[in-house]
């Protein structure tokens, strides 16, 4: 079973998100800042699901602090800020597996989730 974590402030999308991820067999832990979010991902994630703006700190912070401690999880964002193709690109080779533009489809989500970690 995966795990992932998802930080992200607005509870009602976090937790919308948690039981979409939950009803198809994810193990998912949810955080409602940057501190908290990274604190819990020490208990090891496959995927961290990273919301860019946050009280504490911004999504990016978040994903540049866990890529240097060396895990091996996939990211992605969901975000209501829209990114360029190019962005895109580059946070692919920043090791960005996926960025998921909200509103988005329960469906789209899952399938989304399922392609980043196969």
């Amino acid at each position: 079973m995966k795990k992932i974590l998802y930080i992200e402030d607005n509870l009602d999308t976090s937790d919308a998100v948690k039981s979409m991820l939950t009803n198809v067999g994810f193990t998912v832990e949810t955080a409602n800042s940057g501190k908290k979010g990274i604190a819990i991902a020490k208990q090891g994630f496959d995927l961290f699901l990273l919301d860019i703006m946050l009280p504490d700190m911004s999504g990016w912070d978040i994903f540049a602090k866990l890529k240097k401690s060396g895990t091996n999880a996939k990211f992605a964002f969901l975000s209501a800020i829209p990114v360029s193709s190019e962005r895109m690109t580059e946070l692919r080779n920043a090791g960005v597996s996926d960025y998921i533009t909200k509103p988005f489809t329960k469906q789209d989500l899952i399938n989304r989730i399922n392609k980043i970690l196969k």
